[in-house]
């Protein structure tokens, strides 16, 4: 039974998601730059645009790298910034077919603690510290992936009944609620950088 994931407010694509560990995945690293729903409904646009209801990622690492550009390009555009985006997915799958015979869910499936889901997560192309720990949490809160120690593992984005991130996404409602933390965390940056006198 696949979890109910409302990350790209589209019943196609947030069913993807929910089903296909590697959408997940995809969805994270384009999450940056755009609005979270537009990075969420990524992988289904590009599963869709080579044919299939699924995402495989060695197809994806082994793809053309124009051609694949292509696949982001084409209107309505992936992301923000298609041709750097479409690198990005294809080192991932690339990294995945090396290090997991192309199966995104072995990152996590066999992980005995949140540390050590946490390390694998961040050595993947594109994820840094953030984004890892924020995949983290969106996989113990809403895939019921909760290796020991999972949420001191993710941070404050591991917190019970908080609206920081992804994680937290059950529907319209919390997806307001985030919004509004990330543009107070961006006020107070600007404030702080301002009382900087940066």
């Amino acid at each position: 039974m696949s979890p109910a994931i409302h990350l790209a407010q589209q019943p196609e694509a947030d069913e993807l998601l929910g089903r296909s560990p590697l959408a997940a995945l995809i969805g994270m690293l384009l999450d940056q730059q755009i609005p979270m729903e537009w990075a969420f409904t990524g992988p289904y646009t590009i599963a869709q645009r080579l044919g299939g209801d699924d995402l495989d990622a060695a197809e994806i690492a082994a793809f053309d790298p124009d051609a694949f550009a292509e696949v982001m390009k084409q209107q309505p555009a992936v992301h923000r910034y298609p041709g750097n985006m479409a690198k990005r997915v294809q080192v991932l799958c690339q990294y995945l077919v090396q290090e997991y015979e192309g199966d995104a869910e072995a990152i996590w499936r066999d992980a005995e603690t949140g540390g050590e889901l946490l390390a694998r997560l961040k050595a993947l192309p594109g994820f840094g510290e953030q984004k890892a720990k924020i995949f983290l949490a969106l996989l113990g809160k809403r895939y019921g992936v909760q290796p020991e120690g999972w949420r001191e593992a993710a941070g404050a984005y591991g917190e019970e009944g908080s609206y920081r991130s992804a994680a937290d996404i059950t529907g319209p409602e919390s997806l307001a609620k985030v919004r509004a933390h990330k543009q107070e965390m961006k006020q107070a940056a600007k404030a702080a950088k301002a009382a900087k006198g940066g």
